[in-house]
């Protein structure tokens, strides 16, 4: 997962498109990088007041998906996007925004007010700000009308009995229902693999490493150190051989030495043990991150290679239709030999003379 920079973000935000798998990856980088939640979302308004009408939209669906995914995690994204989404509705209602906009945006609304992401005074303020009433409009879906309140799914169409199920059953599957591209739909979590936690950045991977390096298992020192405890401490044939106290006193010293050692060495390998589960579970989640991030890489290069390739053609095209365009140079002098017409210097001069 890159590092967090308002420069990657905003450009981030600028390659951002309509489609389901740029506003997830996008999203999942967001709730990856949530320490900087303010100015993620400071940013993201910015650039949605920048952003064309036609973007607008899109914008949103990051904010939703975002605001949604991010609620396992914890409340941060939630909290700072209340305090700006007003801003953000009257912006794109301010835009002259498409009908389909407006709806979209109205169910939306419905889905965060069915599913308590925010309280009913909030979502009657942004109702406000989008639609300049408190109730949310009735939703045309599929040539009917339906009242937010009386579609729990706020979906595009009455889902069978099985979907319902489903979403019944969502936080047991540990799923979302979410509004990607005008659909509503239920998936888990970001992407098709539910990752068991935040994949770590590659800093805090190397760290954890670097520490295991130094680890118990590789304390030579103490090692040998066991290795040259006296037999009698662990024998307790050593007993029979006592003659007296003195020895006895000088044999509990040794055991209680031993003890010590290996109480000591025991607890630093159990703390070593926890650490290189740790380390197992990093580097899973961090594996599992990389795939990620390689197919999108692989999916990105397909899709600029086949963009290269039209633009190779259209560089050939223009190219044959360059070589088939007439040579002005060749074209016979169309003047016959006649003198070039006088100056303004030289009708100037003819005048005065």
């Amino acid at each position: 997962m890159s590092s967090f920079t308002e420069t990657g973000l905003v450009k981030k935000l600028f390659d951002l498109n309509q489609s389901q798998q740029s506003i997830q990856t996008l999203s999942l980088w967001l709730i990856h990088h949530r320490k900087h939640h303010s100015i993620i979302v400071k940013t993201w308004l910015k650039e949605l007041q920048r952003a064309p009408s036609t973007k607008k939209l899109t914008f949103m669906y990051l904010a939703n998906d975002v605001i949604q995914n991010s609620k396992k995690k914890g409340p941060e994204f939630g909290r700072e996007y209340e305090h700006v989404l007003v801003k953000a509705f009257k912006n794109v209602a301010q835009s002259s925004p498409e009908p389909k906009t407006i709806n979209s945006l109205n169910r939306i609304l419905g889905i965060w007010g069915d599913r308590g992401v925010y309280e009913e005074p909030k979502i009657k303020e942004y109702s406000t700000a989008l639609n300049g009433t408190e109730t949310i409009p009735k939703v045309e879906v599929n040539g009917s009308e339906k009242k937010r309140k009386g579609d729990s799914n706020a979906n595009e169409s009455d889902p069978p009995k099985k979907s319902r199920t489903a979403v019944g059953t969502e936080k047991k599957a540990k799923s979302e229902v979410v509004e990607v591209n005008g659909k509503v739909e239920t998936h888990i979590t970001l992407s098709p693999h539910q990752p068991d936690g935040d994949p770590p950045e590659p800093e805090d991977l190397i760290k954890v490493i670097l520490e295991l390096e130094n680890s118990a298992s590789s304390d030579a020192a103490v090692r040998e150190r066991i290795a040259s405890l006296k037999p009698e401490v662990s024998e307790l044939a050593a007993l029979d051989k006592l003659e007296d106290k003195e020895a006895a006193m000088k044999l509990a010293a040794d055991v209680n030495d031993a003890i010590k050692i290996l109480n000591d060495y025991n607890a630093r390998l159990a703390v070593e043990m926890d650490d290189r589960k740790k380390l197992t579970t990093m580097l899973r989640d961090f594996l599992r991150e990389q795939q990620e991030l390689q197919q999108q890489a692989e999916n990105r290069l397909v899709e600029y290679q086949n963009k290269l390739s039209k633009i190779k053609e259209v560089q050939k095209e223009v190219r044959n239709h360059m070589n088939n365009l007439p040579d002005l140079t060749s074209l016979p002098d169309v003047t016959g030999g006649l003198a070039p017409l006088p100056s303004a210097g030289d009708l100037f001069n003819a005048h005065h003379h």
